[in-house]
């Protein structure tokens, strides 16, 4: 598997019943979609729920996670404490070989970070006291990157751009973009000096288009692993389709015989920007918004009954005759059986970027999701949720975009290379 980590704590920093190897790369248990969120499926990717998985935050900073692999790190990798979204475009003048010197230069960057080295010129030291601290960089490639490096022969049919969406207000500055880095780790300072690095390796081939920062709960935050909560309170992943899963693959990964080939063991990213209405929401009481999510609040379990990985009953009614669970119930419509099996793989991140001038807070999920195919996986959904999930009245989706991330580097490669030099 890809995104294999490694712990190379000394004994005495985790205690007790602390796993002393972990290995991160698994997708575990996770909670609701957060629907229009594109929450296809409804489905985040996050930390196993075996006590094994549980981290110390002593132990935190000796997680590292493998550069090199079949797949490229950050997709199966358990969701992290802090995480950047980058999208750069190319300057002017700037093309193929520019492109190709500049993933040379980010891949070698991102392979010494990831083992908890410094740069290999004119480091920052932000990150001297710290060990990898799990993080991971995965690249990947916007729509107009193929028109500016004349590799226009080569663009994925997949990568055409999304539909338009009612719920869309989207702004074109912040969204797309020639190139995306997705940055994540369990240390903030970790995860900026990555950032910076990788800003000044951009150099003169391409400039910053748009950024957003966002965050996690930090492993080892609870008494056990848990399904990660939204900023509307809500326990949000519940369902993500697991690397155990005979089908995840298939759903995940172009395959081997895929097309374009320089796409395989690679997959397709849709990252949204999702403003949460959170002073609409948090007027409701807390079964008005079960209601909206078709789940309990605090458990996640489905109105139907059971615990939060039990199937809903989407035909059990109450005593009057309505249905438990409401017609309109985000956990309905985003569920993969009410879209024709559609599927992804959620891995957010929540954002809080201050407030308006009125005090209404500027807030949400940065929504990330892998596919093998979007028009497989996050258009129908989405769609799906356009016409009547309860949910669109408290978000609003403001950025987006779509990128082809390929498969993993071999050792001594880089990212894209089949791609660039084929």
């Amino acid at each position: 598997m890809a995104d294999t980590q490694r712990r190379t704590a000394p004994p005495e920093a985790v205690p007790s019943g602390i796993s002393r190897r972990r290995l991160i790369g698994t997708a575990g248990a996770t909670g609701v979609a957060l629907g229009a969120v594109g929450a296809g499926a409804g489905y985040a990717a996050a930390s196993s729920n075996s006590p094994e998985q549980a981290a110390a935050l002593t132990s935190l900073g000796a997680d590292e996670v493998m550069f090199h692999g079949k797949h490229q790190p950050g997709i199966t990798t358990p969701m992290q404490a802090r995480g950047h979204l980058v999208a750069f475009d190319l300057t002017a003048g700037a093309g193929r070989k520019e492109a190709t010197a500049l993933l040379r230069r980010w891949s070698a960057t991102a392979e010494r970070l990831m083992a908890g080295e410094a740069s290999a010129t004119d480091d920052t030291d932000v990150a001297r006291d710290a060990g990898p601290s799990a993080l991971t960089v995965t690249f990947g490639f916007g729509h107009s990157f193929f028109s500016r490096t004349g590799l226009e022969k080569q663009r994925p049919t997949a990568l055409d751009p999304l539909p338009d969406f009612f719920s869309d207000h989207l702004d074109k500055a912040r969204s797309n973009g020639d190139l995306w880095v997705q940055i994540g780790a369990n240390d903030s300072l970790v995860a900026f000096h990555a950032l910076r690095a990788l800003q000044k390796d951009a150099g003169a081939a391409a400039k910053v288009r748009w950024q957003m920062n966002g965050f996690n709960r930090s492993p080892g935050a609870t008494a056990q692993p848990l399904t990660a909560r939204n900023l509307m309170g809500q326990i949000d992943g519940t369902n993500n389709p697991k690397p155990a899963e005979s089908d995840f693959d298939k759903r995940i990964y172009v395959p081997d015989s895929g097309s374009p080939a320089w796409m395989a063991n690679g997959s397709y990213v849709v990252v949204r920007r999702i403003r949460m209405l959170l002073d609409d929401w948090e007027k409701q009481s807390s079964a008005a918004q079960e209601a909206v999510i078709g789940r309990k609040k605090t458990t996640g379990a489905p109105l139907s009954g059971g615990t939060e990985t039990t199937e809903p009953d989407l035909e059990k009614t109450d005593a009057n005759g309505d249905l438990v669970v409401p017609i309109n119930a985000h956990a309905r419509i985003s569920r993969p059986d009410q879209n024709g099996g559609a599927a992804m793989l959620r891995r957010p991140f929540s954002f809080h970027d201050g407030f308006d001038a009125d005090g209404t807070p500027d807030a949400g999920l940065l929504f990330v999701c892998w596919q093998a195919d979007p028009l497989r996986g996050f258009v129908p959904v989405q769609r799906k949720l356009d016409r009547g999930d309860a949910l669109s009245h408290f978000i609003r989706h403001e950025a987006s975009g779509l990128f082809a991330v390929p498969g993993g580097a071999e050792k001594g490669g880089y990212v894209g290379q089949e791609l660039l030099e084929g």
